[in-house]
């Protein structure tokens, strides 16, 4: 991120980072919001309701982790609105489902994912998103489909239980069918 912010600070955007990191980072960061005041801001330290309030704000949300678990940034991103541009990682890979050009159409993409960790991957990602930002009527569209998303504990319990109960169906041997025996006639003269 730091490497591309030269380039992504020459498109019509402006950037708040909050957060805090390595000591080199942090510097990096700083010297950047003095040369680009009005287009950057960064806030070393960390506060919870400071953070949604920029998420909250933001149109869009950039994470391109190297790796991820599964944050819960992305998925607050969804909820409000603020389209995720995420590197397809991890958890990342599960809840951002990239706009393509199909995606966006069958209103299925939920914000923009890239796949390489490059400076040049993470640019075109923000490229197609500012594209389509231009496009309000899309964009719209495009937030309404990102808060619908339901990320709640609730919903992945049921989702985990079809789960699990699919792998119960196959896991259970279909009992044989049993044959049919007619009763045997009581026969006197029979040793049995």
């Amino acid at each position: 991120l730091i490497n591309a912010m030269e380039e992504i600070l020459k498109f019509d955007v402006q950037i708040a980072i909050l957060g805090t990191g390595h000591r080199k980072f942090e510097q990096q960061l700083s010297t950047i919001q003095e040369k680009h005041p009005q287009k950057f801001s960064v806030t070393i330290g960390y506060d919870e309701r400071y953070a949604h309030l920029i998420e909250s704000g933001a149109d869009m949300f950039l994470m391109p982790s190297r790796f991820e678990p599964c944050g819960l940034n992305q998925m607050y991103s969804l909820r409000y609105g603020t389209l995720p541009i995420v590197r397809k990682t991890g958890g990342l890979a599960d809840t951002v489902i990239n706009a393509t050009e199909d995606r966006v159409n069958n209103n299925t993409a939920t914000g923009f994912a890239f796949k390489q960790p490059t400076k040049e991957a993470l640019i075109k990602a923000i490229k197609r998103a500012i594209n389509l930002y231009s496009n309000r009527t899309e964009w719209r569209k495009l937030m309404r489909r990102a808060m619908e998303i339901d990320n709640s504990w609730q919903s992945r319990a049921q989702q985990y239980l079809e789960v699990y109960q699919s792998l119960l169906d196959r896991s259970q041997p279909t009992a044989p069918t049993a044959p049919v025996v007619e009763p045997a006639l009581e026969n006197e003269n029979s040793d049995e």
